[in-house]
């Protein structure tokens, strides 16, 4: 009803707009094509929806009110579109009334077959009309679209682009879901294995008719199905198909026939609170075990100094721990706001992105190198060795945040792919958590004496200390110059050596200043700072690391995972990153052994390798669909499995081999 009441308004307002002056379009449609064309191959495009500020469009199916796009091709002879593709749309609520929308920017995907006889350039020409609106008044729009497609071999130029477009399209589900009709109630059971965490799902109806749009939705999980329950408006629908909206904007496309649903089950949907409380358990547990994870050996010279110190007085060790903890949340706090920012923006991020961008390695290779060079006392500046002052304490706390979390420890990658899917003051509380767990050891040193007093007192000793503590930083910056080159390629080095060395000499001769009385303290920092961003100006544009494949393994993809589960192989999937001080333990010590690469050869076992180095969007997907954000990621394909056993993240090689064995019996 308000539908054809909004479309009767419009079509009234319609003559009445025709006389006044032209208008220019609230949404202004662009079509655009992934790359070149082969004769009688296939390519995608996208007809990108620029919307103006407070307006919006609509989706498929509108919703109460509201025009979906309707589009008539004009295609040379031999050409076709597919289906149009719809990325996941949002709700929107205006007087009881509830519309599935786009408010910003948006592209609707579609493919197009290339006649086999095409030369040259291929003209495709469109006319389309939509509706635009407001909160407040609706004006129907038309537009012409048209692109000349060349027919050559060539790369996909624009496939970064139509990689974060199909990032937004709802995943098809290959199992076909269940619906039954109770009553005034249907129920839709969707396949969806129970590992895939879910907060607040909400589900859009392709179809308009059966299904109340205005009714609240509730959901249920038993076993590996989600059961959504959902108000029926009219009629008995022979089938059902729709978008099951999860969090983040992640989508699963489904289709449901008739067939049984089970009662019963446990709630989802509207526990923010019980969901942030187990996410912050997890996280300040996961914040607690990291400090006897690989991932904090490159600070152990900063947590070795803190624990020093502790064993001195009372109010100073307590001030110290204070201020340390301060540092840790709000690092873990400011990383964690940052990733929801950038991922807001549609791009598709993880925990420790900030590892992924040679510009930031090198800052961290610079730091490390000024921290090395403080620990060897050839300058002095608080801040860097989080000595004798809160301001110092807290910017090592930070600093230890920055650097200590890259990789997921126990518990600590389930909080965080929660994390992603809470609300966002959630999230910011999950993070936070993090930092505090990371800071607990040191708290529980300052504030309970008998811990305290078995720590050695401070003197002469700490010096030595000091400067053996400095080997550990030391080979963090040789680390660092390593995976800079793995992002950046030789210029990215030779920028990354260039910028040690001119910070080596400004500290040596800062150092020698300040031994001769002459405070240059903050000049030296502004100094220091005025190199690094110089330097990180000159990092070439980044080109990715290659990905790494280990002798005997193969890359990972969903398509070669599922080609050898049908073939009955046992599999085992591990996802890494150079940056990751875990993984690369993992690696040295269980996986990369001779034992293991016999026993898996025996058995046939395949080994398929994930490199999440510079943060691989397919990689980051699969992640999410794990509920989880962050690497190291073991996983077990038995032959047989409805789905894979996740692994420890702490793998012996005894784990593996047991494994193996039973695959090859």
């Amino acid at each position: 009803m308000f539908r054809w009441l909004l479309v009767l308004l419009c079509l009234i307002s319609s003559p009445a707009e025709a006389q006044l002056a032209p208008r220019e379009n609230a949404i202004r449609p662009e079509l655009v094509a992934e790359g070149p064309a082969m004769p009688g191959a296939e390519v995608d495009l996208a007809i990108v929806m620029h919307t103006k500020p407070g307006w919006h469009g609509y989706w498929l199916n509108p919703g109460d009110a509201g025009l979906p796009m309707r589009i008539e091709w004009r295609l040379p002879d031999g050409a076709s579109v597919g289906p149009l593709r719809y990325p996941v749309p949002d709700r929107l609520l205006v007087a009881g009334i509830v519309n599935y929308v786009y408010k910003r920017d948006h592209a609707i995907l579609t493919r197009l077959k290339v006649p086999a006889g095409a030369t040259g350039v291929l003209p495709l020409r469109a006319s389309a009309q939509w509706l635009a609106c407001t909160d407040e008044i609706c004006v129907p729009e038309r537009g012409e679209f048209a692109l000349n497609l060349p027919i050559a071999p060539g790369e996909a130029g624009n496939r970064a682009r139509f990689d974060e477009w199909r990032r937004a399209l709802p995943r098809p589900l290959s199992t076909p879901a269940r619906f039954a009709v109770k009553g005034e109630r249907i129920e839709i059971a969707i396949p969806l294995p129970a590992s895939v965490a879910v907060v607040e799902p909400y589900l859009f109806p392709a179809e308009d008719g059966p299904i109340d749009y205005s009714a609240p939705q509730s959901f249920r999980r038993s076993g590996n199905l989600l059961i959504a329950e959902v108000k029926r408006r009219r009629g008995v629908p022979e089938s059902l198909s729709g978008v099951l909206a999860m969090d983040g904007g992640r989508g699963l496309e489904f289709r449901a026939g008739p067939g049984p649903v089970p009662a019963g089950g446990t709630p989802v949907g509207n526990l923010g609170l019980q969901a942030i409380l187990l996410a912050v358990l997890g996280a300040l547990a996961g914040g607690v075990l990291l400090n006897a994870m690989p991932c904090v050996f490159p600070i152990l010279a900063l947590k070795g100094l803190h624990l020093a110190r502790s064993g001195g007085d009372e109010r100073a060790a307590r001030r110290d721990a204070l201020a340390y903890a301060a540092g840790a949340m709000a690092g873990t706090g400011a990383l964690g706001t940052l990733l929801l920012a950038i991922r807001a923006g549609g791009s598709a991020a993880g925990w420790a992105f900030q590892l992924q961008d040679p510009r930031t390695i090198l800052l961290l290779l610079l730091l490390a190198v000024a921290i090395t060079l403080n620990l060897l006392r050839s300058f002095e500046l608080p801040v860097l060795g989080g000595e004798h002052s809160p301001g110092g304490s807290f910017g090592t706390g930070a600093l230890a945040a920055f650097v200590a979390t890259p990789c997921a420890g126990p518990f600590l990658g389930a909080a965080l792919g929660t994390a992603l899917l809470l609300p966002i003051y959630g999230s910011v509380v999950v993070f936070v958590a993090l930092g505090m767990g990371l800071a607990i050891p040191f708290l529980l040193i300052a504030f309970v004496p008998a811990l305290r007093s078995r720590l050695p007192r401070s003197g002469p000793w700490m010096a030595r200390f000091q400067r053996i503590l400095a080997i550990p930083m030391a080979a963090t910056a040789a680390g660092c110059l390593w995976l800079l080159f793995r992002l950046g390629g030789t210029d990215a080095l030779l920028v990354g050596i260039g910028g040690t060395i001119g910070l080596v000499v400004l500290l040596i001769a800062v150092g020698i200043r300040q031994r001769q009385g002459v405070p240059i303290g903050w000049a030296a920092l502004a100094l220091g700072l005025a190199l690094a961003g110089g330097a990180a100006a000159l990092i070439p544009p980044t080109r990715g690391a290659v990905a790494r494949v280990p002798l005997g393994t193969e890359t990972w993809s969903e398509a070669r995972v599922e080609r050898y589960r049908s073939e009955g192989r046992p599999l085992f999937v591990y996802f890494t990153a150079d940056w990751c001080l875990s993984c690369k333990a993992n690696e040295a010590t269980a996986i990369e052994r001779a034992d293991t690469r016999d026993a898996f050869s025996r058995a046939g076992v395949k080994v398929l390798v994930g490199d999440w180095t510079n943060g691989d969007p397919a990689i980051t997907r699969f992640l999410e669909q794990r509920g989880r954000a962050a690497v190291p990621l073991y996983l077990w394909y038995a032959p047989g499995a409805a789905e894979p056993e996740e692994l420890p993240q702490i793998l012996t090689q005894s784990m593996l081999i047991t494994r193996a064995l039973r695959a090859g019996r």
